[in-house]
């Protein structure tokens, strides 16, 4: 038997959240799946399944919308099992590697070697070692070379793949440009292959390959010249020498997800997501994303508002988030926004548009977003003057910016948030003097709040991606990179201008393999086996790390960093066509030396070489359009009073894992998605009148938790329980509902009684004779409020012993600093920090005022 087969023997006896390390760890409710809306598949009808990966931490990939798509479109399919598998943190990594437990999917707990397919969503070149640190946890060979046909097929899709050569060596399959479009092919070309007798991967890719948008590096041979620069790109498959990135003609083709997967922690963007549009006509030429997602494809308006409405429905989610390159744009912005908050005020769903270009924003869109509450404001500059922007090709005045954020403090807002680049070409410090300049002024439009920060300045290198205008050119140095930013925040200094900037050091590595070759795989393998990862995230990315795995294999970064390239030159990415011709991106760069604007492509086509104007062209609605039967939420009044009601429930199981935070925005978008009317509190960020009696700790069971809400409406209270426990995941279950007087005073604690069971612990019970005896046990904690002496028996009501290894417990919940049950058996009964682990503690009982 395998070594593979053993780990996946040992794993499946015994499953993470049983080990008791587990509750440990940071944020656990990260390995928890079960949340709402996940979908788990019984594997005797599945034909072919799929792990789709996200090298980043939970929180980050949970967030991703292109997740929400293909999850939702492949288990559509009923012969279809997609899963989710995402890179665990540092701590859950030790912790699996320490017990060679293989990394596996949340909804099923299958180890990731076991599906057919694993799917790798590549959205920057910074997650590169998570991709080997993940294959490697799951006991799959990282080089495709290497892999059997017992191994998954691994496919990578997402932005980076628009360059795919630096990560090529690692990757069987990827799929460039729209993945709605092809994935599901690629999986009935695997259903119809394991079919047949002789199935096999080699077979198999010489199938896929047919398809528009597939990538198989294998299927590519490359040819350097003596100076390292590419002398050709040369294609081992006959009619297979470019490929060309598939394309979604009209998004309206897949529908949005509407049964968004609700996460138990807060994930980087807690809200639900409606994409509006795909694509950008307005040409920034420092912008990949505004050239690989050509051309612009509006969704319906009409379909957004009933997606939206039944994802709310669906989700509990209090915010949703209009998702598009630059939302202002979206033709029917205006009605748009009305009618979502014609629609959702009095559910008190506040909206917000993530990508706002200045000059599309106007009073009309800040009026109805702050009808509920106001969501941030982010406005983009990118550069400190006009001759800047015209280069970079965006044709913003300072008086527009300027005006604009004079509109934006007058609204009400008192934050507003600024992002700059620096290093753009052609940028002196003449540049960066007019962004502290214009960061300045815009301050003095702010309202006076004392010490308050009213302007948030955020600045990152420019780093030239591949399949732009600037992508023949140098970045500037990483010595530069930073004497700028200093210049920047020395400039800003004594002003309430909170200054933040992305590590020139991380850019440094971005700029490397932003537009770089098949060389790189080497360095990239020896840099994670040197322990890179989490490259992006400030406190793990280690540039010792990367420079000795520079040094070691032979290569030159300033290679791919500080090289001009010529016009002629072949890049890495020739064979990777996304539409937009290097002829048109030629000609805009010359446009960038002369400072000269291109138009935005909605008011005429600028043959950037995407449209074919037969099958391709910008989809564009109706400016008219209409929507029709809107349910106004004018003369709804907010602030009513209700009733108060106390919910008695469990929290057991994995639920057990959960923190107090996380256990109340759970319950809160359940009382969404159940319909109940909760009365919120006045003000800015009005919020949902609930409350619970006590914070558990994370890992502890309860029999018995209770909390407290006002609701407007008069229920029935036996069927809103019933209605509740049916939005309530696993482990969570409303026991009792009954109404409180509604002014009564807040519901106080008295004690609690824990059952502690010790399992392999040697209890004593001459210990707990010992412990009745005694009028005082002080120990000392020290938390974040600093040291502190309590003394256990002022805390402990009565302390039992049942045989074997089991303790009963009553605490006393006075005023000051407390002790957990844990921590009060481990100092009791001297219980050792490895034997802490297996403590089994289930709050049974309470006394409430």
């Amino acid at each position: 038997m395998s070594i593979l087969s053993l780990a996946l023997k040992k794993y499946f006896m015994t499953s993470i959240i049983d080990q008791t390390w587990f509750s440990n760890i940071i944020r656990p409710s990260r390995y928890l799946g079960n949340e709402i809306n996940a979908v788990k598949k019984d594997y005797s009808s599945v034909e072919v399944s799929v792990a789709l990966a996200f090298p980043d931490v939970y929180e980050v990939g949970i967030s991703h919308l292109g997740l929400k798509i293909l999850y939702n479109i492949l288990n559509n399919e009923p012969w279809l099992a997609a899963e989710r598998v995402f890179c665990p943190w540092i701590d859950l990594e030790k912790k699996l590697r320490d017990q060679k437990i293989p990394l596996m999917t949340l909804e099923s707990s299958r180890p990731m070697a076991s599906f057919d397919v694993v799917g790798f969503s590549l959205q920057h070149e910074l997650c590169y070692t998570n991709v080997l640190n993940m294959l490697n946890m799951a006991g799959i060979p990282l080089y495709s070379k290497k892999r059997g046909e017992n191994d998954p097929l691994i496919i990578a899709g997402g932005p980076s793949c628009f360059n795919p050569e630096p990560i090529s060596d690692f990757i069987d399959l990827m799929v460039i440009g729209d993945g709605e479009a092809v994935t599901l092919e690629i999986c009935r070309y695997i259903q119809q292959g394991k079919k047949e007798k002789g199935y096999n991967k080699k077979g198999l890719l010489s199938q896929l390959c047919r398809i528009k948008g597939v990538y198989i590096p294998s299927y590519f041979h490359i040819h350097y010249k003596p100076d390292g620069i590419i002398e050709n790109i040369e294609p081992l498959e006959t009619g297979y020498s470019v490929v060309e990135k598939a394309l979604l003609p009209n998004i309206d083709e897949v529908p949005s997800p509407d049964k968004q997967i609700v996460p138990f922690t807060e994930a980087v963007h807690d809200r639900l997501v409606m994409e509006i549009a795909r694509g950008c006509t307005r040409g920034c030429r420092f912008c990949q994303a505004g050239m690989i997602y050509r051309p612009v494809r509006e969704r319906d308006p009409d379909l957004i508002m009933e997606s939206v409405q039944k994802a709310l429905a669906l989700t509990g989610y209090e915010e949703l988030s209009l998702l598009s390159l630059s939302s202002g744009d979206y033709t029917c912005i205006e009605p748009l926004l009305k009618a979502l908050m014609d629609r959702q005020f009095a559910s008190r769903v506040a909206v917000s548009l993530p990508s706002l270009r200045i000059d599309s924003l106007d009073p009309m869109i800040m009026d109805q977003i702050k009808r509920v509450r106001k969501t941030g404001f982010t406005l983009a500059p990118e550069a400190g003057n006009e001759r800047l922007r015209k280069i970079i090709n965006k044709g913003l005045t300072q008086d527009d910016i300027l005006n604009m954020a004079q509109a934006i403090y007058g609204a009400g807002w008192n934050l507003i948030k600024f992002y700059f680049m620096i290093g753009l070409p052609f940028e002196d410090d003449d540049d960066i003097k007019d962004i502290i300049q214009l960061a300045k002024k815009a301050l003095a439009m702010a309202p006076k709040k004392g010490k308050l920060r009213t302007l948030n300045l955020s600045a990152s290198t420019f780093v030239p991606k591949s399949h732009t205008p600037f992508m023949w050119l140098p970045m500037i140095s990483l010595e530069e990179s930073q004497r700028r930013i200093r210049m920047l925040i020395e400039g800003l200094r004594r002003t309430h201008i909170r200054v933040k900037w992305n590590q020139p050091e991380i850019s440094w590595l971005e700029g490397i393999f932003a537009r770089g070759d098949r060389r790189l795989g080497k360095v990239l393998f020896r840099a994670w086996q040197a322990g890179a990862k989490y490259d992006s995230w400030g406190e793990h990315f280690n540039m010792r790390i990367w420079k000795d795995a520079f040094t070691s294999t032979g290569i030159d970064p300033s290679f791919y960093l500080y090289r001009q390239r010529n016009l002629d030159e072949i890049f890495p990415w020739e064979h990777i066509k996304s539409g937009v011709t290097k002829e048109f991106l030629k000609m805009e760069w010359q446009k960038a030396e002369d400072a000269v604007l291109t138009p935005d492509c909605r008011t005429h086509c600028i043959s950037c070489g995407v449209c074919d104007h037969k099958t391709i062209d910008p989809v564009l609605v109706d400016r008219t359009h209409l929507m029709a039967g809107i349910d106004s939420g004018a003369g709804v009044d907010l602030n009513q009073t209700g009733k108060r009601y106390r919910l008695v429930f469990t929290k057991l199981e994995q639920a057990r894992f959960l923190g107090h935070l996380e256990l109340m925005r759970m319950f809160i978008r359940a009382f969404k998605r159940a319909d109940v009317k909760m009365v919120y509190s006045r003000g800015y960020h009005p919020k949902p009148k609930l409350s619970f009696t006590c914070a558990l700790p994370v890992g502890t069971s309860s029999e018995e938790e209770t909390l407290e809400i006002e609701i407007s409406s008069t229920p029935n209270l036996l069927s809103l329980k019933d209605h509740i426990n049916l939005q309530l995941p696993t482990g969570i279950r409303i026991k009792s509902i009954f109404e409180l007087p509604l002014h009564r005073k807040k519901s106080r604690l008295i004690e609690s009684t824990f059952m502690i069971n010790m399992p392999g612990v040697d209890i004593n019970p001459d210990t707990v004779i010992r412990f009745g005896d005694i009028d005082s046990f002080p120990v000392k904690k020290v938390g974040k409020k600093g040291e502190h002496i309590i003394d256990i028996c002022l805390l402990v009501k009565s302390l039992k012993f049942e045989p074997p290894d089991r303790i009963m417990l009553v605490l006393k919940h006075i005023d000051g600093p407390q002790l957990k049950p844990a921590e009060i058996s481990k100092h009791v009964f001297s219980i050792s920090n490895s034997e802490m682990g297996a403590l089994q503690i289930t709050k049974i009982a309470q006394v409430i005022s």
